[in-house]
This record gives C-alpha cells, structure tokens and sequence, in this order.
C-alpha cells in the first residue's frame, strides 16, 4: 500500500469534518428554494420558472394536452399513450386486480398476462379512470362564506356547508365527477371536474417476478431492475376510446441535462405545514404508526421460526406490510433529523417576518402560528387516548381478541331488554346460534396471540405504563407475557367459556373484571366523547390551516407549489444519479445488471426469474436501459405517473423513489431525492423479445392500434 501524504491527510479532514461541523451548527442552516419540491398544480402552471431554468417555452395549449393525456387510478396515476385508449401505469398498482381477473387455471400474478386480439382484452368490473377536463378558482366563494360566522364554529360549519353546496352545485350542472381542491393549506380553492371512463380493459401486465423483481428488499432502493408496467385500455360504448391528447412513446433516450417531466396525481404531502404540525406528526401520528408497523413486521419474522410450517405465509405477510415498514420508519428517521427541522424552523422564520413586518397582515394573521400550536397542544392530549381506545374496531393490527370482547358487552346489553326489545338475533329462540357465528370454533392464535400483546404495548407507549387500564391489561407484564398473562386472566382464550359467560346472563357480564371486557367497558364509556372533541379541534385548525396558507399565498403568490393531494401535478427534472454505499449510481441500468443481480443470489427469492427470462430469450439487447434515476419529486400516488420530455413523448414510467425520497411527505432535499422509472425502451424492447407481444409494441411505436 502506498503511503498517504501528511497534505492529503489534511485535505481528507477537511473535507469530512469541516461540512460535519457546519451541519451540526444549526443556527446557519437555511431554507432553500426547493425545500417545498417541484410538485406545480395545473391551475397555476410554472410556465415562468420553466423558461428561467431550462429556457423551455410552454404555452397554455402544451400543459391542455398534458392534462389532458394523463388519467387517475383509485390510489395511482396512468395516462394515454395511443390515440386508441391504450393507457399505461404500475404493475404494483394493477396487481390486486390481476387475480379478480384471473380464469380456471391461470395465475396472473405468476405468469403475467397479453390479449393477443382486441377481443381478448379483459374488462375490469367496478373500476374506472378520471381525466381531468375543468378546472375553476373558487376561492372567493368558499372564503366569502368561512368568513360569515361570528364564532370559529361558526365559520367551520358555513365553510363546510359551502363546499359541498359548491360541488353538488358543479356536478349537477356539468355532469362530472367534481371535487373540491384546497391548495396552499387552504389559501386558494379549485373545483376540479372529471369526466369518468368506466369500462377499462386489461391489455398487458408482465409476471410479479419481473415487475417487482428485488422484493421488499430493493424496494426504495436503485440500482433497480423492475419492468414494473401494466397496460389497460379505457372504452366507451364498447369501443376503444378516441384520444386526441395522448403521450407518444420515444425512442431516442433521454440527454443529460434534458428537462424531463412526472405528470400524475401525488398522494400526500405536508411540506407547508407549522413547525407545531411537524413536531405533532413527529411525536404522536409517525411515531404511533412506526411503533405499530415495525412491532409487527419483526414480530412476524420471529414467528416463521416457531412455526416453521408456516414459513410463507408469514413471509408473505411480512412483505404486504414491507412497503408501509419502510415508508413509516424512514419519514419518522427524517423528522427526528435536526437538518430536516432546521430547514423547516427558518422557512417558517421568514414567513412570519414577512407578516409581523407589514401591518396590515400582521393585524390579520400574525397569531396564525400560536393558534396552530395551541390547536396541537390540545390535541396532544386527546390524540393518544383515540388511539389506546382504537382496538375495538377490526383493523389490520386489531387482534380479534377485543372484537370478541366487544361482541360480549354488546350481548350483555341487549339481554338487559326486554324479549320483545330485543333485536331478532338476540331473543332466545336465536341466542344460541348468534353466539356460535359470533365466536369462531378457530381463531389464530399465533397471530392473534401475538396482535394481543402488541396492542396493549400500544397503549402503554399512549397512556404511560401508569395508567390503571394498562396496568389492568398487562399484568405488570412486557412483550409476549402480556399475552400469556391474559390468556391466564381471560375468558377469550377459549370459545366454550365465552359461551359460558354469556349464558350465564347479562348481569353476569356486566360484573365480569375480565380484563378486555373492562377495556371495552372503558372505550364505550369515553371514545365517543373524545372523537367529538378531536374533531372539533381538526375543524377549528383547519381555519388557521386555510388563514396559513392566505399568507403563504400572498408572500410567495404561486413560486411555491402548493402541497400534494392526490391531484394532478407536473414536476420537472433531469436525470441525476447519487452517492451511496461509497460509491455513485448509475443513470440507466441495464437487461445486464438484472441477469448479474440474478445469478449473483443464486437465483433465489425475491432475484428469481419467470423461466421465460430464465433462459435468455433470442435477440434480447442486454444493453438496453432498464430503469433510470432522476430528481423528479414524486411520492405516494404518483406511481403509474408517465415520464415525458418537452414534447410530450413518453420516456419512462415512474414506480419508485430512493430511500432519501422518503421524507419528501414533509421535505424536498434536492441533493440526494431521487425518482426510479423504467425506461420506455425496455418496455417496449420486452414486449417484442421476451413477451411477443407484437400487438402493443406496434400500437406504442406508432401512436394508434395496428391496422
């Protein structure tokens, strides 16, 4: 080894410990111009900002056309791409379709799916896709009303009652599925109208081994080698649709340094929101979910080696939370980070200087800020009693235990009535069998047994270890002897003595210390109470919500994008790649990458192969780009969104974000947030060589249905 110079000892020190020493100096961190993302609504479109940085003309008739070629999934994004209706989006979000769909014999998500003939293309019952077709500023109207009352209920109230009268108002009228879009925290507000397509047919969706190829554990993550797509078709009167607007795929790759461009519906974002809002999220909403999701996921690896029988399924359910784990633990990761907070403090900092230095608005909105956090103070102690009492409702981490419990109070109640009061299913002649569907001959205790103790974990971590229903719930005990302590102190663990207990009457029930039914008791005594005054506090701040973003709108004007609400947006960006594991990431991968990821984990799950890729199929260009990085800002919703150059073409289709992409809910950091999408070449490339799929390759290639 080479020895290293004193000098280039010096230069390293400086420049790791130099920027550590910066970072750590919060005082000097500042919000940046793109701290709130790139996510620009279609009603105030950034032609200005477009033609500064990328000196890119656009017009009104160009973002008509992107508008209008885009479409929204429930839960994801698609859009047109042949003037015959063909429509283009995820395979994850057409995955839970894929097996509704399926016929005596066929796996869907085993082996993919192609309608070799039009004929052959397979409706979708009870599905649709929404085109964005008018878009109308209300504001004044909903801000006339809101302003009316003399108290803050008041307002609430005749602000409520004014939005739906908009909308039902618009829809009546227009004959579209119309919705009403708060922007800027509620400092603008548009009536968005839909026109519905209800008829939607699958066309192509390739096999889940290749479109989710990786799993859960390249999920978040690039390099990746995903041809993560599905292909509908949208008809009307049983003929495919006639588009005029529609992206047309390319073919000639994406230069660097070239304005690329998302067009799809963004889910959620909190990106303008007060520090006291963050702090809330922080301390109570992401710090509840994290709890929950990463209890369970690692409580379910635990349990595939105590009961090894079952191995599969419990890594399947594993994965199905995977997604969620990841998303939840890492927002949570990011607003603990004092950088994150740092940029979020200044922002609001100059916000509020903006405001106390004018008069005029300080006269009107200058406590905007101490009435939000005193509207979150309140609900700090509200907010964790909603959700210790929350188990009594079937949920996904619910164990089926309280359920039971909640099923006994309520027969208890109804034996207090009379015979002829009660309802059918509870007078004598029935008990007996209302009993039996009610509890279960078999209950999964392994996973029951183990949301069990989970649950009152939960509400230890909500009510504090002191609280007396916790006490009562736990034993005293932590982990997985809470659950053993109560199935030695309950009658739930057995279905004869539920039975038993019910039998014996409703008195009976009703004196019973049974420590579930002693929650349930509890919860049906105070839940109601607290939701009401929960709401009446989210009403009342979503008044400070929509006077924040009055402010926001009349410092900024529409510089910033508003937050995301699963509405259509366009965020632009150029390919990027970034600095991980030491080293950097490449623009594009390639068909090459994937084979050396697959043979390099032997083949194995989640890097195995469909046998139609096992074997390298004749003629497949093993160079052709795969999937491909850029700074795009996307999260949740965007998935299915089309990747587009200046001319609208098709370049890519976004499914994924990197790991830092994460905290983009609430902070967009330009440095290292990064959009994964799949290249339109491979697609296409896939289709012709892999799939013979000639039908749709051609009808992508040219724009329109082969003759």
């Amino acid at each position: 080894m080479k020895k290293i110079k004193l000098a280039t000892i010096l230069l390293l020190l400086v420049a790791f410990v130099l920027p550590l020493h910066a970072q750590l100096n919060l005082d000097t961190v500042k919000a940046q111009n793109y701290d709130n993302g790139k996510m620009w609504a279609f009603d105030y479109p950034p032609i200005d900002y477009l033609k500064e940085k990328y000196n890119l003309k656009t017009d009104e008739d160009w973002y008509n056309d992107v508008r209008l070629s885009a479409l929204r999934l429930p839960g994801c994004t698609s859009s047109f791409v042949s003037e015959d209706g063909l429509m283009m989006t995820n395979h994850h979000c057409a995955r839970g379709l894929l097996d509704r769909l399926k016929k005596e014999g066929e796996d869907l998500i085993r082996d993919g799916f192609f309608a070799k003939t039009q004929a052959e293309e397979r409706k979708i019952p009870n599905y649709y896709a929404d085109q964005l077709v008018l878009i109308k500023d209300i504001t004044e109207e909903i801000q006339q009303a809101e302003n009316t009352g003399a108290t803050l209920a008041e307002k609430a109230a005749n602000k409520k009652a004014k939005l739906k009268e908009v909308q039902d108002r618009y829809q009546k009228e227009t004959g579209l599925q119309c919705q009403i879009v708060s922007l800027f925290n509620g400092g603008k507000f548009s009536l968005y109208g839909y026109k519905r397509y209800t008829d939607i047919r699958l066309v192509f969706s390739p096999e889940m081994k290749i479109a989710y190829f990786g799993g859960d554990f390249d999920n978040f993550t690039y390099p990746r080698y995903n041809l993560d797509c599905t292909f509908y078709r949208a008809y009307e009167n049983d003929k495919p649709v006639k588009s005029t607007n529609y992206f047309k795929f390319s073919f000639e790759g994406i230069k660097a340094d070239e304005p690329i461009f998302t067009v799809g519906n963004p889910g959620t974002t909190n990106r303008l929101k007060t520090l006291a809002q963050l702090e809330y999220a922080r301390d109570i909403s992401y710090r509840n979910n994290a709890f929950m999701f990463d209890t369970y996921y690692y409580a379910l690896d635990d349990l595939k080696k105590s009961a090894p029988d079952r191995e599969k399924e419990l890594e399947d359910l594993r994965v199905n939370l995977g997604n969620s784990q990841k998303v939840i633990a890492t927002t949570l990761k990011g607003l603990q980070d004092p950088y994150v907070y740092a940029k979020k403090k200044d922002f609001q900092r100059k916000l509020q200087e903006a405001v106390w230095n004018d008069s005029d608005l300080k006269e009107k909105y200058g406590k905007v800020w101490e009435n939000i956090a005193n509207m979150r103070a309140e609900m700090k102690k509200v907010g964790p009693q909603v959700a210790a009492f929350s188990f009594v409702q079937p949920s996904l981490f619910a164990s089926k235990y309280f359920s039971y419990a909640k099923s006994l109070n309520d027969i208890s109640k109804e034996l207090q009535k009379p015979e002829d009061q009660r309802a059918a299913q509870y007078k004598s002649a029935k008990l007996d069998s209302t009993l039996k569907a009610m509890f279960p001959e078999k209950t999964d205790v392994l996973l029951e047994k183990t949301k069990l103790w989970i649950d009152v974990e939960y509400m230890r971590l909500n009510l504090g270890n002191d609280d007396p229903l916790v006490k009562k719930l736990s034993g005293g005990k932590s982990g997985l002897d809470i659950a053993e302590y109560l199935f030695k102190n309950s009658v739930f663990d057995d279905r004869d003595d539920i039975i038993d207990l019910a039998e014996d009457g409703a008195e009976a029930i009703a004196k019973s210390q049974d420590p579930l039914l002693v929650y349930v008791r509890e919860v049906e005594q105070k839940l109601s109470a607290l939701q009401k005054q929960a709401q009446e506090i989210n009403d009342t701040e979503s008044l400070y919500d929509d006077m924040l973003g009055q402010v926001i709108v009349k410092v900024y004007g529409a510089a910033l994008p508003p937050d995301a609400n699963f509405t259509l947006r366009l965020s632009d960006g150029t390919l990027k790649g970034f600095d991980y594991n030491g080293t950097k990431a490449p623009l594009f991968t390639t068909f090459y990458g994937m084979y050396d990821r697959w043979i390099s984990f032997n083949k194995e799950y989640p890097w195995d192969l469909h046998e139609r890729w096992a074997k390298i199929p004749s003629g497949l260009d093993m160079a052709t780009p795969f999937n491909f990085v850029s700074n795009n800002d996307i999260v949740g919703g965007n998935s299915g969104s089309a990747v587009i150059n200046q001319k609208a073409e098709v370049v890519g289709l976004a499914f994924d974000g990197n790991i830092d992409s994460i905290i983009g809910n609430y902070f967009y950091n330009p440095f290292n947030n990064r959009m994964v999408a799949v290249d339109s070449r491979s697609m296409v490339h896939a289709m012709e060589k892999v799939y013979d799929a000639q039908r749709i390759a051609k009808e992508l290639r040219d724009g329109k249905m082969p003759q």
